[in-house]
């Protein structure tokens, strides 16, 4: 869930004497201090018990805290406390929105919006719940801040809400969304609130400089406003620059060094690809007795990612956070289909094949999206345990998901599979060839036909993936190197040119590579050279075949094919029989 972070413009039904303490909790929750804005709040509750306006921001700094559970809790209190007060009905129908539970959710704000008819913060609340969950509803949104803004013109909270509205409605259109961020600061100029919005839009459109700008103007108005470092912190990290990244989040946890926003670091460093670090931090938390089942999922995600290379015990550590997540999360909480599918995928990892492929299945039940991200990541455990079967069994069910995403690694990856699968099945056919012969039992044609047919049908598949490979990306040597391979065994007996024009491919793109600077690839010219100098011994024709083998010998002086070739070994002089004179 995405959060949106706020602040109340207004509070409801307060003792005046309490009026500031309340401010001074809902700002805290603005810069993230949770646990701080959590302890104002329950002692505003010693304090006024029966007062619904408490529960109510103590069930807001809960949920966007992303404690749902607790976050229920409080709006049920606040109306048990007092029924009369609308904005808790508002936080249970958040919940329920959040819960994917549409219908119930709007009995709650029906309910809201009959006890507050006049009161622009209820619209506004409403308004922010259909925009914090995934059940989104942006023109609802729209309306009902439309609302708000006839009962109070002024409060910059509307306007900020109206451009989160907007760009949800339409994220390629920042320009309006920008309109009502800057009318929310003309409105409340002391507020780094619009300003941090306009640089999260020009973010969003990979404008960071001028993000950037944005972040620090938001720090002018007030150096203590702590999601503004970690905004920057976040912008330093997607742009590689990780010591200055570092450097703002030391800014933001000197504000607020609590495990909540150390929970935040952390799910930072997960996004950011920093898992070893992301670990780190969870090994911090734990030891400050910080119990949430997010975190674990977010350990689990990581320990994968990290595999057992910096770390021999990664897969394990991570199935037992995955362990301890499901087993802690609440009864209704929303999973994701990620998380089955990571859970699946440790369980493989730690030798429990069936049982993960199961959870995956699920992960791809939930959402198909998952699906070929799944097949992907089997298809890495099958390469690294050179199990060509699987590639090519996981390649194929990929194919199958909806929206299947092939890039160069993957082509590269199933090609090499089917060759290899080919060469095992040969293999064992020649063996099997080898055994009857020996055995002296006859061949079965028929057999041994569909054997054959069978190697061909996987190197043609192979040559196809190397094909799709060389479309992906047509400059690079090795995809028509890899095809030059696999069609050599086709064309065993070099009836065709294929396998010469992919060889001469190779030749070609290695000297372009070469004379743009790049260092060339001997690996493959040497291929090419060995197979095209033999294409032209078959074909007899000396000046070719003389011109390979010459250009053989410059690039590689000691080898074994130019030297056989210009020097072939002399034939054997048969040994004379016993007691010959």
């Amino acid at each position: 869930m995405k959060k949106v972070f706020f602040t109340a413009s207004a509070v409801l039904f307060i003792a005046a004497g309490f009026a500031q303490t309340l401010q001074d909790a809902i700002t805290k929750t603005n810069n993230e201090s949770f646990e701080l804005a959590d302890a104002d709040l329950q002692t505003l509750i010693k304090q006024q018990p029966t007062n619904g306006v408490n529960y109510f921001y103590l069930g807001e700094n809960s949920f966007n805290n992303e404690d749902i559970d607790g976050a229920n809790a409080s709006y049920l209190k606040g109306v048990e406390v007092n029924a009369t007060y609308p904005l808790n009905y508002v936080g249970l129908g958040k919940v329920l929105l959040f819960n994917g539970k549409l219908e119930e959710a709007n009995k709650q704000f029906f309910q809201a919006k009959t006890l507050g008819a006049k009161n622009a913060e209820v619209f506004r609340k409403i308004a922010e719940a259909w925009l914090v969950t995934d059940n989104k509803n942006a023109d609802e949104a729209i309306n009902l801040l439309n609302i708000a803004i006839k009962l109070e013109p002024k409060n910059a909270e509307n306007y900020i809400l109206l451009g989160d509205a907007q760009f949800t409605k339409n994220p390629s259109d920042g320009s309006t969304p920008i309109k009502n961020y800057q009318k929310a600061s003309e409105l409340n100029p002391k507020s780094p609130k619009g300003i941090l919005r306009e640089g999260r839009l020009y973010e969003g459109g990979r404008n960071y400089n001028l993000a950037l700008e944005k972040y620090k103007t938001a720090l002018t108005l007030d150096p203590n406003f702590a999601p503004a470092y970690r905004e920057i912190a976040e912008l330093y990290s997607k742009a590689g620059q990780q010591t200055k990244s570092i450097e703002n989040w030391q800014k933001y946890l000197s504000m607020n060094n609590k495990n909540d926003a150390r929970y935040l670091y952390m799910n930072s460093l997960y996004r950011n690809k920093q898992y070893a670090d992301a670990i780190t931090e969870y090994g911090t938390l734990k030891a400050n007795s910080f119990n949430k089942p997010i975190m674990e999922r977010l350990a689990a995600y990581s320990y994968y990612e990290m595999g057992n290379k910096t770390d021999t015990l990664a897969y394990a550590k991570g199935l037992e956070a995955m362990n301890k997540f499901f087993g802690t999360a609440a009864s209704d909480f929303k999973f994701w289909a990620s998380d089955f599918e990571y859970k699946g995928l440790l369980l493989i990892r730690t030798g429990s094949e069936a049982e993960g492929l199961a959870e995956i299945d699920k992960g791809i039940a939930l959402d198909a999206a998952v699906c070929s991200d799944a097949y992907t990541k089997l298809s890495k455990i099958a390469v690294e345990k050179k199990d060509y079967a699987k590639v090519i069994a996981y390649a194929e069910r990929k194919q199958s998901c909806a929206n299947p995403t092939f890039i160069n690694t993957d082509y590269f990856d199933i090609g090499k599979a089917y060759y290899f699968y080919a060469n095992e099945k040969e293999r064992s056919l020649n063996d099997l060839k080898t055994a009857l012969t020996k055995a002296k039992k006859p061949l079965a044609a028929a057999d041994i036909k569909q054997k054959e047919d069978s190697i061909l049908d996987l190197r043609t598949k192979a040559d196809t993936a190397f094909k799709n490979l060389t479309k992906l990306n047509p400059s690079w040597e090795v995809g028509y190197q890899w095809r030059g391979r696999v069609n050599s065994m086709i064309d065993y007996k070099v009836e065709l040119d294929t396998t010469k024009a992919l060889y001469e491919k190779v030749i070609a793109l290695v000297k372009t590579a070469e004379e743009k600077g790049a260092k060339a690839n001997k690996a493959a010219q040497t291929e090419a050279l060995e197979y095209l100098g033999y294409y032209y011994v078959t074909k007899k024709d000396k000046a070719n075949s003389d011109l390979m083998f010459n250009q053989l010998k410059e690039i590689d002086p000691a080898n074994e094919k130019a030297k056989s070739y210009f020097a072939p070994p002399k034939p054997a002089v048969p040994a004379k029989p016993a007691g010959a004179k």
